[in-house]
């Protein structure tokens, strides 16, 4: 691939984007007219909490969050890894194909992309990924496919791992030496008046974190993004999916929402 920007990008797709095929398909429209151009390469990491929430709801399983984290007891794992790296991960690579991509459906495990450990055994099944081995996710840019990667991971000892998604494309961001983007519902990080913050650093998030202005799963992303600014040493967008005119702009390297910058 002839990439007038050689350094990929790594696109979190999270909230009601994965729940709308419209808007889903608005961001895959632009991701293909944008590679069209060849510019750079682009891999998109998803959760999918919305589908986990109706699985277990049907199943008659209690969702319990700590701290914006899902616990995941050991023996609710294979439901949930069915839910996110099956159907997540498959619906949006029909999407994608449908679309017009070459997509390719992934798990945080393959070729050793990201290395999953138990993050808190409070927890459960909840893993802490870091970086692991791009090479073969390097070759499937190279033969020109998109990527698409669930947020579940394996340990050393085959067992399966809930990874949150923003920390897990936090992780293959690291793998690929990557720029980062986190597409959620928000435009980026508000202010107390609703006002979007053009950019952020440690200090003034916890700032934020500390009078309540940054709360709940919020919390998760903006500390998720200023880990990931500091281990690429590079500034990290938080935007939303929800402009989809907007994307091409985003996609060339360009703010349209929170940047953290690193310390």
């Amino acid at each position: 691939m002839n990439n007038v920007n050689s350094t990929p990008l790594v696109v979190k797709l999270g909230g009601a984007a994965l729940e709308c095929s419209d808007t889903l398909s608005q961001l895959f429209k632009a991701v293909a007219e944008y590679q069209k151009s060849a510019q750079r390469s682009i891999v998109i990491v998803h959760g999918g909490g919305y589908l986990v929430d109706d699985l277990m709801k049907k199943l008659n399983l209690e969702t319990v969050k700590k701290d914006g984290l899902r616990v995941t007891p050991y023996e609710q794992i294979p439901v949930i890894a069915g839910a996110l790296a099956g159907t997540a991960n498959k619906l949006l690579q029909g999407q994608a194909i449908k679309d017009g991509l070459n997509a390719v459906g992934l798990s945080l495990a393959d070729g050793g992309l990201c290395s999953v450990e138990e993050l808190n055994p409070e927890l459960g099944a909840v893993g802490k990924a870091t970086p692991g081995n791009g090479e073969v996710l390097q070759a499937i840019l190279a033969a020109g496919a998109m990527p698409i990667i669930s947020s579940i991971g394996l340990t050393t000892q085959g067992q399966l791992m809930n990874v949150n998604a923003d920390q897990a494309a936090v992780a293959v961001a690291g793998a690929l030496d990557a720029d980062l983007v986190l597409l959620s519902d928000v435009s980026g990080v508000l202010d107390g008046k609703g006002h979007l913050i053009p950019s952020l650093d440690k200090q003034q998030a916890q700032d934020l974190i500390q009078g309540q202005v940054i709360t709940d799963g919020m919390i998760v992303k903006v500390e998720a993004a200023l880990q990931a600014a500091n281990d690429l040493g590079r500034a990290i967008e938080v935007a939303t999916w929800r402009y989809p005119e907007k994307l091409n702009q985003l996609f060339a390297g360009k703010s349209i929402g929170t940047q953290f910058l690193p310390q």
